[in-house]
């Protein structure tokens, strides 16, 4: 563990990079690894598409999904570092989900008696919306291609908000198209970062460090 952290996400908005910096960091220091595996939704292609064909189809299946990563939660001693955070599931229920819809999501999550671990440190991996757009379409992925700028700038716009708010755990803010990460010299300076005690919000600058 890094100075006594068990669990570690990294989040942001789609393609700013949470799932390389995560494999950046298991290869660096001992930990498990925990992946959202969104490619796996068999809804998330044609919601993608539309931005409302199988909304609650695409969460209900996010939260399932949830419910089982949580479970590797317990009994655990290593440290985990994911490429999410429990608490999105919440955050795109709410922006891709009409009222009726919402208040069902939550009725069965509630059900399920699902509480999610929090995490001891959020690495938030920020970016404007049209460096989001040119990484997206660099990745090419199949089931991204018909994304829309709208809904992107929309998941932006949520984690900003969300994360301004966020007092549950200690955040440490990226702004990638400024801090090249995978420079490794500032990466090492991440790592070190990481370890460190961090209390409440704190902004990653390599050149002030």
């Amino acid at each position: 563990m890094i100075n006594n952290k068990k669990y570690i996400a990294v989040e942001g908005a789609i393609g700013v990079g949470k799932t390389t910096l995560v494999k950046k960091i298991s290869n660096s220091i001992k930990c498990d690894t925990m992946f959202e595996d969104y490619a796996d939704n068999p809804f998330l292609k044609t919601f993608y598409d539309s931005n409302s064909h199988n909304s609650f189809s695409t969460q209900l299946y996010f939260l399932l999904k949830r419910l089982e990563q949580s479970k590797l939660f317990k009994n655990n001693t290593n440290l985990i570092v994911s490429d999410f955070y429990f608490g999105k599931d919440d955050l795109f229920a709410k922006l891709n989900l009409n009222e009726i819809e919402y208040n069902m999501y939550t009725e069965i999550r509630e059900k399920l008696n699902f509480n999610p671990p929090i995490p001891d440190l959020i690495i938030y991996l920020q970016a404007p919306t049209d460096i989001l757009i040119d990484r997206i379409k660099k990745r090419n992925l199949s089931f991204e291609t018909k994304m829309k700028k709208e809904y992107i700038e929309s998941v932006n716009n949520i984690y900003m908000k969300h994360f301004h708010e966020y007092k549950s755990s200690p955040i440490l803010i990226i702004n990638t198209s400024n801090v090249n990460i995978f420079n490794e010299n500032d990466f090492q300076i991440l790592i070190k970062e990481i370890s460190s005690d961090i209390n409440g919000k704190k902004y990653f600058n390599p050149t002030s460090s």
